[in-house]
């Protein structure tokens, strides 16, 4: 435990999040302000609080793919954009009326994703089990990252701005995988949770979940399987942790 303690501070140096984004997905990135309150992710943030605060209704729109992934096969990026309308659905849904046609569109693209190493993900897993302790330890090797941008929209005026950036860590929480998305996987939670945050005017509380649920279609906002294949592997499972797959095959 002492050595793992020592080399701490190498393993974390190296795992820090890369810079957020200037994609061009935005329509302006003018304003942008670095958020400081933030220990994992860098975030950049913008906010139109006169235009914010009459929003109540959101029309969210499919996340799209932009600038380096091109490793990616379609299977995995099928699955990363669903994992993040999923997200994005849930947590927005607990702020506002998720409405296709209201005026308040929410852009959302993923700028970069960096590949989660799968063979040393194995490695890793195995380590967990022989390490006691909340945090686990992985290697260098097998740190995937994921950058993302959103906005919302009324009409061509731009009232929120977000460019978000996360890379797994060699120290932490953050559980390897066999998916080489699986890390950009785990990380659309906490994104969706910034951008929610980011567009939810000031002082508007949680609202219950609607029912019927409008995020229905991504199956349960929580799996307790994903937890349970995590305790016996050790692996973040994607098909026990992320959105369910559509019935149509497709996004």
């Amino acid at each position: 435990m002492t050595r793992l303690l020592a080399l701490a501070p190498l393993l974390l140096l190296a795992a820090c999040a890369s810079a957020p984004t200037r994609s061009g997905f935005l329509s302006s990135y003018d304003g942008l302000t670095p958020r400081t309150d933030t220990l994992r992710a860098k975030i950049e943030q913008r906010r139109d609080e006169a235009a914010l605060a009459q929003v109540r209704q959101v029309a969210i729109e499919p996340t799209v793919l932009v600038g380096p992934g091109g490793w990616l096969t379609p299977g995995e990026r099928v699955l990363l954009q669903r994992e993040l309308d999923a997200q994005l659905c849930f947590e927005l849904s607990e702020r506002f009326e998720i409405d296709p046609a209201a005026p308040n569109r929410v852009r959302v693209a993923i700028t970069r994703v960096d590949p989660t190493g799968r063979a040393a993900s194995v490695a890793s897993a195995a380590a967990g089990f022989f390490i006691p302790g909340p945090l686990g330890l992985r290697a260098p090797g097998t740190l995937g990252s994921l950058s993302a941008e959103a906005e919302m929209l009324q009409g061509e005026q731009q009232v929120v701005a977000v460019s978000w950036s996360r890379s797994a860590t060699a120290i932490g929480t953050d559980d390897p995988s066999l998916s080489r998305v699986g890390d950009a996987l785990q990380f659309a939670e906490p994104f969706a949770d910034a951008v929610a945050a980011a567009m939810t005017p000031e002082g508007l509380k949680s609202r219950p979940i609607p029912k019927p649920d409008p995020c229905a279609e991504f199956g349960s906002r929580f799996r307790p399987e994903g937890w349970a294949a995590k305790f016996a592997t050790g692996l973040y499972v994607p098909e026990m942790s992320g959105a369910k797959a559509s019935d149509k095959g497709e996004r």
